[in-house]
C-alpha cells in the first residue's frame, strides 16, 4: 500500500505452524524506529519457515518446509498477502530456503540436499511444476548431522550471473547457473570438515562471501570473483569472545548496506555478534556480542538502519537500532510471535 506516493514500509515474518505459529505475519515497520506492528496472519501453508520478496515488492514467496515440500506466491496488496495460485510441490524434502533469480523461484531443500527451480509467470505467480533440480552430493565427519547433503540456502551473487548453494551436510558451497530452467553446477568448493556451512551473505562490492558455520561457531571469510564464479576460503573467525557455556549453534548472518559490518546470530547462547570488516573486506574483528532478546535466534535481517531477529523458541521478533560508529545493536523492542523463523523488509 503506498502512502504519499511512497510503499509502505512492512515486514514479513515466517513461522512454523506445527509448533503453534500463525503461519506467515504482515507486520508494519516504523521507519524511525524499526518498531514492528503486526497487522495480519495468514494460516494456509503449512510451516512456511522462509519467505523472499520478488526485487519489485510486489510479490512473497514461501517454502512450505514440510517432507512433502512446497513453494507459495502472494501478491502483496494492503495489510495481508494474498494467494496467487495454489502451493507448487517442489518434488523436495525440506525446503528450507528460497530466492528469487532468473526468472525463477529456487529453493535449498534440507532433507533432499538439493535445489529446485521453479518459474515465474509474467504475472508473479507461479508454474505449476518445477523446472529443474540439481542433486547434491556427499557427506562430512559430524553424524548424524552429516550423513548426506543438507542444501540450507540458495541465493545469487551481487553480479546475477551465479547462483551459490550452501551445504551443511558436505561442507561446501556450489557455484551454479540457471541454463534452460535448471540449476547447473559450475563448481563445488569445499570449506573445512565439519564446519557445517549454514548461511552466506555477500559484500556489497561483490569481492568477498562470508558463511557463517553452524556446527562450529565460525565465519568463514572467502574471497569472490564473479568473472569466473570462484569461491576461495580465507580465513575461519571465531563468532563467540570465548567457550561456549553449552550449545551454540550460529544461524543467520548479515552485512551492513555500506559494508562495514557484519552480524550473526547464535542459538543456545541466543547472541548477536558484530564484527567489524577490515582491509578490502577480507578480514574480520569481533567486536562484541549482545543478548538477541529472547531465545533460539533462527534467522536475522538488516534493514534501515536496523537488525530484526527471529526468535523461534521465544515466540517473538526482537527489532534493534544499529549504532553507526561501531555497528553494535541496541534492542528497542519486541513483538510476539509464535515460533518465528524469518524476517524480511520491504
Amino acid at each position: 500500500m503506498a502512502v504519499g506516493g511512497r510503499r509502505r514500509q512492512r515486514a514479513f515474518i515466517g513461522s512454523f505452524t506445527a509448533a503453534g505459529g500463525p503461519g506467515i505475519v504482515t507486520a508494519d515497520v516504523d521507519a524511525s524506529t524499526g518498531a514492528l506492528t503486526v497487522l495480519s496472519s495468514l494460516d494456509g501453508l503449512p510451516d512456511p519457515s522462509y519467505l523472499a520478496l520478488s526485487p519489485d515488492g510486489d510479490m512473497l514467496y514461501a517454502v512450505s518446509e514440510t517432507a512433502e515440500g512446497a513453494v507459495a506466491a502472494y501478491r502483496v496488496q494492503g495489510d495481508k498477502p494474498e494467494p496467487a495460485g495454489r502451493p507448487v510441490p517442489t518434488g523436495a524434502n525440506g525446503p528450507t530456503h528460497l530466492t528469487v533469480h532468473g526468472g525463477h523461484v529456487l529453493t535449498a531443500d534440507y532433507g533432499s540436499g538439493s535445489v529446485t527451480a521453479v518459474p515465474v509467470r509474467p504475472d508473479g505467480s507461479l508454474a505449476d511444476a518445477p523446472s529443474g533440480v540439481l542433486r547434491h552430493t556427499g557427506s562430512g565427519p559430524h553424524t548424524p548431522r552429516q550423513h548426506g547433503p543438507h542444501a540450507h540456502q540458495v541465493q545469487p551473487d551481487p553480479s546475477g550471473r551465479w547462483t551459490v548453494s550452501v551445504d551443511l551436510g558436505t561442507d561446501s558451497v556450489r557455484v551454479c547457473t540457471l541454463t534452460g530452467g535448471a540449476p547447473v553446477l559450475h563448481r563445488e568448493t569445499a570449506l573445512r570438515p565439519g564446519s557445517g556451512p549454514r548461511h552466506l551473505a555477500f559484500h556489497p562490492d561483490g569481492s568477498y562471501a562470508y558463511v557463517v558455520n553452524e556446527l562450529t561457531p565460525t565465519v568463514t571469510v572467502c574471497r569472490w570473483e564473479a568473472a569466473d564464479g570462484t569461491l576461495k576460503p580465507l580465513v575461519e573467525t571465531a563468532i563467540l569472545p570465548g567457550s561456549p557455556s553449552g550449545d551454540a549453534y550460529p544461524s543467520g548472518i548479515a552485512v551492513s548496506p555500506d559494508g562495514r559490518f557484519v552480524w550473526t546470530a547464535t542459538r543456545g547462547e541466543d547472541v548477536l555478534s558484530t564484527f567489524a570488516v577490515e582491509g578490502d573486506g577480507g578480514g574480520l574483528r569481533l567486536i562484541g556480542t549482545v543478548p538477541c532478546g529472547g531465545r533460539w535466534p533462527r534467522a536475522i535481517t538488516a534493514s534501515g538502519g536496523f537488525l530484526y531477529a527471529a526468535n523461534e523458541r521465544s515466540g517473538d521478533v526482537s527489532w534493534f537500532a544499529v549504532d553507526p560508529e561501531t555497528g553494535l545493536p541496541c534492542r528497542g523492542g519486541s513483538v510476539e510471535v509464535p515460533a518465528a523463523s524469518c524476517v524480511v523488509v520491504g
